[in-house]
């Protein structure tokens, strides 16, 4: 169901902004339904502690760069 959705929202997109064939969605995002209070609190630390590690990140530009040298 998502995949329509996301199919139909990027030709929109592209439509208003005049860029066909464009990519809208970020790569490698998943879609996830919550369906507990503790599935939630554990999402919500994971937000609150990710930036801590991004130094370290290998999705980080800098990182990445520094690593293929």
């Amino acid at each position: 169901m998502m995949f329509g959705f996301k199919s139909a929202a990027t030709k929109r997109i592209n439509a208003l902004r005049g860029t066909p064939g464009a990519q809208v969605w970020q790569r490698n995002y998943y879609e996830h339904v919550i369906r507990s209070e503790s599935a939630l609190d554990r999402i919500r630390r994971y937000i609150a502690n990710n930036p801590a590690g991004w130094s370290v990140d290998p999705e980080n530009p800098a990182v990445r760069d520094v690593q293929h040298w």
